[in-house]
């Protein structure tokens, strides 16, 4: 292999993702299927366990294809979960300056993070979930990722919002940023962190709305502000 490829093979993003160079159109297909039946692997079995062999009988590729294509079993598990990362919040509705007009806040805060709590409790998501978290620190990049992730596609937005609330004089809160993170943290946070450690517990649609509308009332008993007399 000449010295350019590689740097290609080797080469990283601003988060330590290997960048993995797009294939003709010819090769498209079995990109694809390698991807695919990686993450079906190693979601099931995690980094160490994951095999090679499992993931050729899959992909229906060679496994000389599959290291021409990503380079070496590391660089396959971090291209493929952190392609998938960006995936995790796909479903959520943006948190925008309809919130900040809603005529119910309290209402508006609880269909919110219920929405939240309904994608993110999903089992493929708290699956993908357990395996960053069980790997960060081999591969603390794929933290770093999902944390960027989560505040660009929802605490973000959520800090806005609640920005436009203070703005508006419904709300005041100092640090946005972090009122953001403890209405989540008080509501999606709770069962999130049950369902991550217990998978198999049961959290039904009564105890979701109950958790949820208790973390609301307890963000707007620090947060609102009360209504002129």
């Amino acid at each position: 292999m000449d010295a350019d490829s590689k740097n290609a093979a080797s080469a990283t993003d601003a988060y330590g993702i290997p960048i993995i160079p797009d294939p003709s159109d010819s090769a498209q297909r079995k990109r694809q299927a390698i991807i695919d039946a990686a993450a079906a692997e190693f979601l099931a079995e995690g980094y160490s366990a994951a095999s090679m062999d499992t993931i050729t009988s899959r992909s229906g590729v060679s496994k000389a294809t599959i290291y021409k294509h990503f380079g070496n079993k590391e660089r396959l598990f971090l291209a493929v979960i952190a392609g998938i990362l960006p995936t995790t919040y796909a479903d959520l509705e943006p948190c925008n300056s309809a919130l900040a007009q809603a005529p119910d806040l309290r209402a508006a805060l609880i269909g919110l993070t219920s929405d939240f709590a309904t994608v993110l409790l999903r089992p493929d998501i708290m699956t993908l979930r357990r395996l960053v978290i069980g790997e960060i620190d081999r591969f603390p990049q794929l933290g770093r990722l999902w944390y960027q992730v989560t505040y660009d596609m929802n605490n973000g937005p959520l800090t806005e919002a609640i920005t436009e609330l203070g703005r508006l004089g419904r709300l005041n809160a100092p640090d946005p940023a972090l009122a953001a993170q403890q209405l989540i943290a008080s509501t999606v946070g709770i069962l999130q962190l049950v369902r991550t450690f217990a998978p198999d517990s049961e959290i039904d649609q009564a105890e979701l709305g109950r958790v949820v509308a208790s973390g609301v009332d307890l963000f707007l008993a620090r947060y609102a502000v009360a209504p002129a007399s």
